[in-house]
Formats: structure tokens, C-alpha cells, sequence
């Protein structure tokens, strides 16, 4: 089987689960290669204080087949890093897929490699993905084309196995999930906000609300920085 070459990018304040679950899916999958591929090859600290270390820079990174990209509090300086979002438009020109979990799609966005698809994140963060002007879907998954983006965190693993079935086979696939024993059964049904309630879900906005204006601010800075107008919300 032959192997496509993904090139999971890692910063410092990543959300470890956007990455560690779908590479969970893909280092079982043959008919992937991981690249765990990062600015530079130094230690840093994602989100909760777990240190981790890619193996390859931005500059020695081969071309690859699949770019991925998650989320987590780290993509804020993201969304203005030159460097980065020049390596994923370049990346991107090879590259058979273009991908990502929660925020990472804000990243994707940024470096203008989302404007005319359809796509997904973070149900927090689906009106950031809107001011870019991005086709805004609410689901786990959404494919466009050769976009692939999925929903906030735990989405990862469903995209993982989603990406692995297109490319592998829906039977390699269902050995995967086999294997990682991915039967969720949540003991709450507070995993959306459409099902959490209302104490709930005005107690999480509330405890995501600073994070929300923050990068608000940043896109629209970004966007006036361009000179582009932010997309209003549907």
C-alpha cells in the first residue's frame, strides 16, 4: 500500500488531543506517514504543561502529501506569523489534502487556504471562521473538495478515521477504530451546544468569552491589515 506523507504541524500551546487523537488513528494506518513537523525542533509545552518535540523544521520539511493542522490557545499567534502561514501556502500548492481539527481551521483560514470552501471548527469559534470568509458548516466532519476539516477536539479521532477510509479503505478503517476501541459513550450529553442545557452552555461562553474577544480582535486586525472587510455573521 502506498504511503501518503502527513505533516502534523505542533506549536507551544497546542490542544494535545486535536493531535494526539488523530495520530493515534494514523500510526496505525498504513497507508500513512507521519510527520511530526514544528517552526523549529525544540521542546515546548502545549496546552497543560505536557512538553513535546518535532522532528522536523518548517525548512527541511519534504513536500508533503497531507497538511494538518489543529487548534488549541496557541493558534493566536499563529494567525499573524508570516513564516508559518507562507509554509502552509506553499505547502499547500503540493499538497494532495489540506486539513485540520478545532481551530487549526482559523490558521488555514488566515493563510487564505479556506476562502471558497466549505468547512468547520470549534463550535466556539465558528463566527471566527465566518469573519474569514469561510463557508461555515456545523458538523463533525466536512469535506470540500480536497478540504477536510473537523469539529472541536474530540472530532479529531471521527476525521482521523474519516481521512484513513478515503485513502486506506473503509475496511482498514473500521480496524483502526477496532483497535483504538472508539465506541464513545459519553456519560453526559453536554458535548454540543445544542444538547448541554442552558446553565451549561452560558457557563462555558462565559468561561470562553475572553478567548473569544481576543482572537476576535486579532482577526479583525488582520483583516483591516489587508484590507478586507470581516464576513458578517448569518
Amino acid at each position: 500500500m502506498q504511503k501518503l506523507k502527513i505533516g502534523m504541524f505542533l506549536f507551544p500551546d497546542m490542544t494535545i488531543l486535536d493531535f494526539t487523537g488523530p495520530y493515534d488513528v494514523f500510526v496505525k494506518a498504513p497507508c500513512f506517514e507521519v510527520v511530526l513537523l514544528g517552526e523549529t525542533t525544540a521542546p515546548f509545552k502545549v496546552e497543560g504543561g505536557l512538553t513535546i518535540q518535532p522532528s522536523v523544521t518548517m525548512a527541511a520539511c519534504p513536500q508533503l502529501d497531507i497538511l494538518f493542522v489543529p487548534g488549541g490557545k496557541g493558534i493566536n499567534a499563529l494567525l499573524t506569523n508570516g513564516a508559518v502561514l507562507d509554509f502552509l501556502r506553499q505547502q499547500a500548492l503540493g499538497a494532495k489534502y489540506i486539513t485540520s481539527v478545532c481551530t487549526g481551521a482559523l490558521v488555514l483560514a488566515a493563510a487564505g487556504l479556506l476562502q471558497g470552501y466549505k468547512a468547520t471548527t470549534h463550535w466556539r469559534s465558528l463566527e471566527l471562521l465566518r469573519m474569514l470568509g469561510v463557508d461555515v458548516v456545523e458538523e463533525r466532519v466536512v469535506r470540500d473538495r480536497n478540504r477536510i476539516t473537523g469539529g472541536g477536539v474530540t472530532a479529531g479521532i471521527d476525521f482521523a478515521l474519516s481521512l484513513t477510509a478515503m485513502i486506506g479503505g473503509e475496511e482498514l478503517a473500521r480496524i483502526v477504530q477496532l483497535q483504538l476501541e472508539y465506541n464513545p459513550a459519553p456519560p453526559f450529553r453536554a458535548g454540543s451546544p445544542h444538547t448541554a442545557g442552558t446553565p451549561v452552555l452560558q457557563a462555558t461562553r462565559e468561561l470562553t468569552k475572553h478567548m473569544l474577544e481576543t482572537r476576535r480582535g486579532i482577526i479583525r486586525a488582520l483583516l483591516q491589515e489587508r484590507g478586507m472587510p470581516a464576513a458578517p455573521p448569518s
